[in-house]
């Protein structure tokens, strides 16, 4: 069975993005994104809110036209452009690039997607993984923590009462000095909220 699998970047302060979505901060360089590329062409489907799907298509659909893009990003366009993608939103009429609209997350929808072929599924954005945490819906954490405070912004992690026992699968260290972080929820943790 596919994983939902939520990979998100982090300041070290706990944060996704700065005030009005700066992302000036993130510390991406050739051999971060090379990881990026290795582990995101093996997922069968991206799941993006509206705010991080616009972000990507606002520039990786014709990135690799740009003579600007290194190779990586290049590499990575494609990666991108190819993969299924599965944006959650209320208010967005339809998305191109091979991209379904869904109004709801449901968890017998993400049952049944996760029973689907392919690889994991890779799950992006703060509301949109909030609502997936509350419904007990992840299977892997993986952080990628810059070695930056920004003060403010869009945290990660929302509030909630939830507690959820996590245990380390794997720590890397990275030479630009990010630091991912992979982990699983305890089984039968009984995290989800209703439970």
């Amino acid at each position: 069975m596919r994983k939902v699998i939520l990979m998100m970047q982090v300041s070290l302060d706990g944060f996704i993005e700065g005030p009005e979505r700066d992302l000036s901060w993130h510390r991406v360089d050739d051999e971060l994104h090379r990881h990026f590329n290795d582990e995101l062409r093996t997922m069968g489907a991206f799941l993006d809110g509206r705010v991080t799907y616009e972000l990507m298509a606002d520039y990786w659909p014709t990135a690799d036209q740009d003579p600007s893009s290194t190779p990586t990003e290049a590499d990575f366009a494609g990666i991108w452009r190819d993969m299924p993608k599965i944006v959650h939103s209320r208010t967005l009429a339809s998305a191109g690039w091979n991209t379904e609209v869904v109004r709801e997350v449901a968890a017998e929808d993400v049952a049944r997607l996760k029973e689907g072929p392919g690889g994991d599924l890779a799950l992006g954005g703060a509301n949109l993984s909030a609502s997936f945490r509350r419904l007990g819906l992840i299977d892997e954490y993986r952080v990628y923590v810059h070695p930056v405070l920004i003060g403010r912004g869009t945290p990660l992690f929302q509030e909630t009462d939830v507690v959820t026992p996590l245990r380390l699968l794997e720590s890397r260290a990275f030479g630009n000095g990010v630091v991912l972080l992979r982990y699983a929820p305890e089984p039968d943790a009984g995290h989800a909220e209703g439970r």
